[in-house]
């Protein structure tokens, strides 16, 4: 569970190990890894099947002197409008052309509980809608889809040259950003998007056209569609159908998508060429060694801290009733699958090797910057400045991370307060000079989240707020000035109570009025959750203004002069790193070696049954009645996952698997828990990406879920 993804050439695959022998390979050497010759984790011509690559962008000769293929600009222009992002976290593809499109169910699982209620549980039921008047409405779903990409670096830049500083290059530069989003969207009705490369070396401008009327199709029960639980995330041997299908609708009929990728009629084999296109979120391969110590030693742990906490708190909640578990399980699969995640990667950052070689990496760097004075002067003192930057950094950035960071959150019903109060003093502002997420350009984006119908529970918000109290309390200390604001003399579940109790932003339209009341209905408001974030946003505002002023400017600028020695060191065949925007990633289906044992390539509908038995059926791998009662009608031979060398992060979950021929031969839903340092660094020994085959997912629907119109459709036959 990725947040942070033919015919069998051989015979038939199970389980193929032992438990005991299965336990073997998951305790021995997870992250030790033989690493490449790498410069800061990004190679000059990206060894073995590394590599997040651009679509304007392709390693084009490469493809062809290993694999034998170049793809044409049809090829590239079909696949680049096939696929989606999933603005809420994640990937999908379309997969029909009447807007169908599949993702993962953990990916759609927020979607599937938004339309859930105490008497139809489609999280744990599972969800079909045999007609295409039965497809559910979302409340609160937003795709883009990438329709054109332009280069637009020089526009960005050409105001901070100039500046005096790194912040005013940053505030030249977000000017500079506004203006063209602006242009842009004025020119072509996209939404228009800069995307920052290489950490500021290189600007695009991405124009996207977005759906945010989608619907249900289908859903799973989550205990084939997770199955195994937070026992078996980011493990290897898997037996997953983590699918969901929803479809995208304009103007009140399905989307018309001749754009999409077909079925293929076997899926994959062993050793064949496969593609991934997705939405990688972050990575971070780029870093510099002081860096990466910043994660090791200050962000990593903080957010650990959090998810530990946040866990024992959401076990406790989902245990007290059945109800609780409904509206709060998805909260704890999250934390869940973030805290194994996490400590996956500090794991690899406590590899001596890892850094060593990072260590190597950045002093090759620095001896090529010095050993010319035109570069020395350009680049030479990158390192040093991002690295004073961070040693600044250090002392607020538990209270930055914690309430100043955008993304922070208390609760769902705070989240909605604090965007009402900062809307009020920042939509009258110049678009320029705005938070970048109020601007123009993205204010649809924000109306869609604040005005969503999506149902908020008093309980759990009230049990997410009581926790966040106690976190500011035990991270800050009691007496730091934020955490008694924010108590205001109350103990943690008094206020938490206190306030959820009184506030009305449940109420849609009650948002509604003061979004568009503005400034003088939020400063008349009595609500007690918009006094309350109207008490924290002037310690907020600050610390986010201080990080991005002192902090973030520093590392844009730094970043930028390593990428361009990268540049001149190795020319413009290097990936840039991740950036929640779409990338391919080439590989091969292939198994691994592990503590002396062969991991097969691929796993077996039966093996799913067998690890079932194995289990006692206990949860976590309780089979669904459904499976278990139609045992008989699958083969138990089908191929259910399987593994594929092609580079991935957090972001890819939902990407479709395809072949060269633009064929669906499965879909991601997760990486092994090798594959977590990929981050920080690509090596593909061990590591691999996991999907679902595309001939489990058609076996399933055919024989178990009687959905023989999806599976027409995925066909490319039309059922209405």
């Amino acid at each position: 569970m990725a947040v942070i993804l033919g015919l069998l050439s051989g015979p038939s695959v199970g389980i193929a190990i032992t438990e005991e022998q299965r336990g073997k390979i998951m305790s021995k050497g997870r992250v030790a890894a033989v690493f490449a010759s790498m410069f800061l984790g990004v190679s000059a011509r990206a060894s073995a099947d590394e590599g997040m690559w651009l679509l304007n962008h392709l390693p084009k000769d490469d493809l062809k002197a290993k694999y034998g293929f170049v793809p044409d600009d049809a090829w590239v222009e079909m696949v680049q409008r096939s696929c989606i992002r999933v603005d809420a976290g994640g990937s999908a593809s379309f997969v029909s052309a009447d807007g169908l499109l599949m993702t993962n169910h953990h990916v759609a699982s927020d979607i599937i509980a938004d339309l859930s209620d105490a008497e139809h549980d489609y999280i744990r039921d599972g969800f079909y809608a045999r007609t295409r008047a039965e497809e559910l409405r979302c409340p609160k779903v937003e795709l883009s889809v990438l329709m054109k990409i332009e280069e637009v670096t020089d526009r960005v830049n050409a105001g901070s040259g100039s500046a005096a500083s790194p912040a005013a290059a940053q505030e030249a530069r977000k000017l500079a950003m506004a203006a063209i989003e602006k242009e842009a969207k004025d020119r072509t009705g996209l939404h228009p998007e800069i995307v920052e490369l290489y950490h500021g070396a290189r600007y695009h401008l991405y124009l996207y056209k977005r759906y945010t009327d989608v619907r249900l199709v289908f859903a799973p029960e989550s205990e084939i569609a997770f199955f195994g639980g937070d026992l078996d995330n980011f493990e290897y041997p898997r037996f997953n159908l983590d699918i969901s299908f929803l479809r995208a609708y304009e103007d009140g009929k399905p989307a018309k998508t001749p754009d999409h990728l077909a079925w293929s009629a076997n899926g994959p084999g062993v050793g064949e060429l496969t593609f991934i296109v997705g939405h990688p979120g972050r990575t971070q391969r780029l870093y510099t060694v002081e860096h990466l110590h910043f994660l090791r030693d200050v962000h990593i742990p903080l957010i650990l801290n959090c998810h530990n906490q946040r866990e024992i708190a959401l076990l406790q909640f989902c245990g007290r009733s059945d109800e609780h578990n409904r509206i709060g399980k998805e909260d704890l699969l999250s934390v869940q699958n973030g805290r194994k995640a996490y400590c996956g990667i500090i794991e690899g950052l406590l590899d001596t090797r890892l850094m060593k070689e990072k260590e190597r990496a950045q002093a090759s760097l620095t001896r090529f910057i010095a050993s010319d004075s035109e570069r020395q002067k350009k680049y030479g003192a990158a390192c040093q400045n991002l690295a004073k930057a961070l040693s600044d950094l250090r002392p607020s950035y538990a209270a930055y991370f914690l309430t100043g960071n955008r993304r922070s959150s208390l609760c769902r019903l705070f989240d909605i307060a604090r965007k009402l109060v900062r809307a009020a003093e920042e939509r009258p502002k110049p678009d320029g000079k705005r938070y970048e997420e109020f601007r123009d350009a993205n204010l649809a984006s924000l109306e869609l989240d604040l005005f969503s119908p999506a149902p908020i529970y008093a309980a759990l918000e009230e049990f997410r707020l009581r926790d966040g109290l106690i976190r500011l309390g035990r991270v800050l200390g009691g007496d730091h000035p934020m955490v008694k604001t924010a108590l205001e003399g109350q103990g943690p579940a008094g206020r938490a109570a206190d306030l959820v109790a009184g506030t009305k932003l449940m109420d849609v339209a009650y948002r509604k009025s003061l979004y568009n009341g503005g400034t003088s209905a939020v400063a008349e408001s009595k609500d007690p959750m918009i006094l309350f974030a109207k008490t924290l946003e002037p310690a907020s505002r600050r610390l986010r203004d201080q990080y991005e002023n002192e902090f973030e400017s520093v590392q844009t600028e730094a970043y930028a002069k390593l990428a361009g020695a990268l540049f001149e060191m190795h020319g413009d065949r290097v990936y840039p790193d991740a950036t929640f925007t779409l990338r391919l990633a080439i590989g091969t289906v292939e198994g691994y070696e592990e503590g002396g044992l062969q991991v097969p390539a691929m796993t077996t509908i039966g093996g799913a049954f067998e690890r079932a038995e194995q289990r006692d059926y206990q949860p976590p791998y309780n089979l669904p009645k459904r499976w278990r009662e139609g045992q008989d009608k699958l083969d138990p031979a089908t191929p259910f996952n399987f593994v594929c060398t092609n580079d991935i992060i957090g972001g890819n979950s939902g990407s479709p698997i395809f072949n060269r021929r633009g064929e669906i031969v499965g879909i991601v839903f997760d990486g092994n828990i090798h594959g977590l340092i990929w981050d920080f660094q690509f090596d593909q020994t061990r590591a691999r990406a996991i999907g679902v085959h595309s001939q489990a997912i058609i076996e399933a629907l055919s024989k178990l879920y009687d959905a023989k119109d999806l599976v027409a459709e995925l066909h490319g036959h039309r059922s209405e």
